[in-house]
């Protein structure tokens, strides 16, 4: 009996696509990090007035230029029509590929039915003590889909997300480059606002911004508009936003509001690390402030963070710090028994520390 050969798989190509502007000290690291995995680089030069463009194409990459228009997803787009692949691998140049090449690659063998949710882990150092942060963002996509957004833009599609077993690098939170950010950000989310007054996201990503940049009670503001806008719908960054209030509160002083918030979202996030270490966080800041809630207050603060290390790390959720479940809520509760004098309760937390 005779067979009919196999067909060979079908092969679909894969580009990697970047927009750039003032990059040259990152973005080498970025398309080496990728090239591998991909069939092409692509590079849309928004106005460098450094060698971004240059480095790029020595890099390997395929550059284009585009002008800015204060429209994040008019540069995107450009990007995609400039690439014309069956995916496209959407990177920024402060990110680089810390994990997944192999499934990078094997999108040529995979129908562009889908869009590709990776893990960015952020890495930020905006406290004494470094943080690395954990977001999933769809960043995997079909030829066709664009981008909508002038900022935090986000593709649109009705396709299903599927997280795929990729992780990003990314370091543009770090000292200087957060600050150029600052104001740029801040202009175009509050003109974006005021274009689309009910998109809860939008205020979120407001809200976000103020967070990080110390302006809490505008923060607030934001995700409280952004919560009235969802309803009851409960997005992935919801997460995020629920810690984030807690922050701003305990920075406002809104203590009591804050307990009340937190015992009102108990029922969502009861398996969050990020929102017990939050809670924990604003209930001692708390009893800093009134010293006679101290005795009320300290088993709270006790229990929360003993939460944080029974639930262990979750970077599943969007927004999650790592270590929140294991050495940061570790750290905390041993200075919390020095500090009470117990240095036996803190005994069995130390071997959870991170190294110096």
């Amino acid at each position: 009996m005779s067979t009919s050969p196999s067909s060979p798989p079908a092969v679909y190509r894969v580009a990697l696509v970047m927009i750039a502007r003032d990059e040259a000290a990152r973005i080498e690291r970025a398309l080496a990090s990728f090239a591998p995995f991909v069939d092409e680089c692509v590079v849309l030069d928004t106005g460098s007035r450094d060698d971004t463009a240059s480095r790029a194409q020595r890099a390997g990459a395929r550059v284009e230029h585009f002008q800015w228009v204060d429209d994040f997803a008019a540069a995107r787009n450009g990007a995609l029509d400039a690439a014309r692949a069956d995916w496209h691998v959407v990177v920024d140049a402060d990110e680089w590929l810390a994990d997944g090449g192999a499934a990078i690659a094997a999108l040529r063998q995979q129908a562009p039915t889908f869009v590709g949710s990776v893990r960015v882990d952020s890495d930020d150092d905006a406290t004494a003590l470094a943080t690395r942060t954990s977001s999933w963002i769809s960043r995997v996509l079909p030829g066709a889909l664009r981008y909508a957004g002038r900022v935090h833009e986000q593709p649109v599609h009705a396709l299903a997300v599927q997280r795929l077993p990729i992780r990003f690098g990314h370091d543009g939170y770090l000292g200087a480059q957060r600050t150029a950010k600052a104001g740029r950000n801040r202009a175009l989310l509050e003109a974006a606002v005021q274009a689309a007054p009910a998109d809860a996201y939008l205020h979120y990503q407001l809200g976000k911004d103020h967070d990080v940049y110390e302006r809490y009670a505008e923060a607030l503001d934001a995700f409280a508009r952004a919560e009235a806008l969802l309803g009851s719908r409960l997005p992935t960054w919801c997460h995020d936003l629920a810690v984030r209030r807690l922050h701003a509160l305990k920075r406002c002083g809104r203590h009591a509001e804050g307990l009340q918030c937190a015992e009102h979202e108990l029922g969502r996030w009861g398996e969050s690390p990020d929102f017990f270490f939050a809670l924990g966080d604003l209930l001692l800041d708390w009893a800093a402030d009134e010293p006679a809630r101290a005795g009320e207050l300290l088993p709270l603060i006790e229990s929360a963070w003993q939460r944080c290390l029974a639930l262990g790390e979750r970077p599943d959720l969007e927004g999650a710090v790592a270590g929140r479940g294991s050495h940061l809520a570790a750290a905390n509760l041993v200075l919390l028994y020095e500090q009470l004098g117990q240095p036996e309760l803190a005994a069995p937390y130390r071997p959870l520390l991170a190294p110096a």
